[in-house]
């Protein structure tokens, strides 16, 4: 008979299967915990999310001081299982061999599979209550920890390998997690939140040429026209702000704000001169700005409106705030009547008439189109491109979701669509 009962063996195996049921239950709880979930409980001041962190924040120390322990444990186990089958049967080498299998599987299901798949399971509360226990065992094992570091960093870097300093540096996230995290959280965020948060994020990709009005469509006025003309034509503006030009659109000299004119017009005040008194200095935009940088100008300058030059100087268009944060929120602006994007919805014969300086994104926002967006930006643009000629008439082009009739061309470009929605082909699983 050993000196120690068989009973007080067991206890102790039982024991040392639970101590590193423990060690991987945590190991596998901090490892899955939600880095994001568990800054988020720091800020709100919660105890056990700060201990938890600061573990975090070394990790190496962290996995090493577990790692002793578990090894320990398993190692204990199986010495006492071996000790016990010594003494029962003797040095026999089938006895051995059983033990050895006896021991792996009692490893395997009670110290090893079921408590990581637990921690795994349910990180967050595992993770904050062993943080309770594990960090005066690690400030307990800092000897034997900072000796095995010592071969666990000579064997690093001799292979050339650094490892994360801590738990925040390891868990940046670029912008496209970021997109990703925020598709996933579909359950917790409204969708109309969602969509804007993902159109925040195309803001880089975008540019002031993909929103800006074409240089063909903007509204301005002429100090060349009798100044009774300039009247009629603010009578009827639907614009608080308009260029103002001589002769040609592109010889800017001005902007003009409409209800600052009202005054002098009260006074009896008439004539170009006075209208030009009240000329803001042109805020020029460089082709290719993207519109998160864009936006970010317009507040810095304090502007709203702006106009997109190239390299030569010349007048691409002209891009205001609005047309950057309807790329954010969706339209809300007040459309001018009878322009294509305040009509531009397809009618109960599934057809619309659009005009041919229709920016292609706003086609596929306003008509649920996927017309392509890596060539031209206007659907004259595109018309041209794919027909690599000006047409000499009325003509049909098919289109991804739609067919395109050309019903008006002026001035080598073209100013009237007619769109037909083709309605999908249902594939065999959906007739079926």
């Amino acid at each position: 008979m050993p000196s120690v009962p068989l009973w007080a063996h067991l206890v102790a195996l039982a024991v040392l299967l639970l101590v590193s049921a423990f060690f991987s239950i945590a190991e596998t709880a901090m490892m899955a915990l939600n880095r994001l979930r568990l800054r988020h409980l720091v800020r709100e001041g919660n105890a056990a999310a700060r201990r938890t962190q600061a573990l975090l924040d070394r990790t190496d120390r962290l996995l090493s001081a577990i790692l002793i322990g578990s090894n320990l444990s398993n190692t204990a186990a199986t010495a006492i299982v071996a000790a016990l089958t010594i003494y029962d049967l003797g040095a026999q080498q089938w006895g051995l061999a059983a033990a050895s299998v006896v021991t792996t599987f009692l490893i395997l299901v009670f110290s090893e599979i079921t408590p990581k798949i637990i921690g795994a399971t349910y990180p967050e509360p595992i993770a904050l209550a062993s943080s309770l226990v594990l960090r005066p065992l690690l400030w307990l094992a800092t000897p034997a920890v900072w000796f095995v570091n010592l071969f666990v960093q000579a064997i690093l870097r001799g292979l050339r390998i650094t490892h994360p300093k801590g738990a925040a540096e390891a868990q940046r996230l670029t912008p496209a997690e970021l997109r990703t995290l925020v598709l996933e959280g579909s359950s917790f965020i409204p969708v109309q939140h969602r969509s804007m948060l993902l159109n925040v994020f195309d803001l880089e990709a975008l540019t002031v040429d993909d929103v800006m009005t074409p240089r063909a469509s903007i509204e301005g006025i002429d100090l060349e026209q009798p100044f009774e003309a300039i009247l009629e034509q603010l009578t009827t503006c639907y614009h608080s702000k308009l260029p103002v030009f001589e002769g040609d659109i592109s010889r800017v000299v001005g902007i003009l704000h409409v209800r600052k004119l009202l005054p002098l017009l009260g006074e009896g005040l008439h004539g170009v001169e006075a209208m030009r008194a009240l000329l803001a200095e042109p805020y020029w935009i460089p082709t290719g700005t993207s519109l998160l940088r864009q936006l970010q100008m317009f507040q810095e300058n304090r502007q709203r409106l702006g106009l997109v030059v190239d390299e030569y100087g010349d007048l691409l268009g002209l891009a205001t705030i609005d047309d950057i944060m309807e790329e954010i929120v969706g339209e809300f602006t007040t459309q001018v009547p009878g322009t294509s994007a305040s009509s531009m919805r397809w009618g109960r014969d599934g057809q619309v008439m659009v005009d041919g300086t229709a920016t292609l994104r706003q086609l596929n926002r306003r008509l649920a189109l996927a017309l392509p967006l890596d060539g031209p930006r206007t659907l004259n643009g595109l018309l041209l491109e794919l027909l690599e000629q000006i047409p000499d008439g009325p003509c049909c082009v098919q289109l991804p979701g739609c067919n395109v009739e050309i019903v008006q061309i002026h001035d080598q470009a073209v100013r009237s669509v007619r769109l037909i929605r083709v309605p999908a082909i249902p594939t065999q699983r959906e007739a079926r």
